[in-house]
């Protein structure tokens, strides 16, 4: 996976973390857990805020 892959991520977290609650997740631990991620693959300097916010929504999304 990569950043740009906020679907696939969001699943991937949701699966992860099911006890989380996305819309109280901060950016540096949306962060941490990506790069955590089995299969993420990308180069961690190349998150910015607008990567995690997409994350973050998918992430919600998906939680619905």
């Amino acid at each position: 996976m990569k950043w740009i892959d906020s679907r696939d991520i969001a699943i991937a977290l949701a699966d992860k973390h099911p006890e989380i609650d996305p819309t109280r997740v901060n950016f540096v631990d949306l962060r941490n857990w990506v790069l955590a991620l089995e299969g993420f693959d990308d180069d961690p300097q190349r998150s910015g805020e607008k990567i995690l916010e997409a994350i973050q929504l998918a992430w919600i999304e998906e939680a619905d």
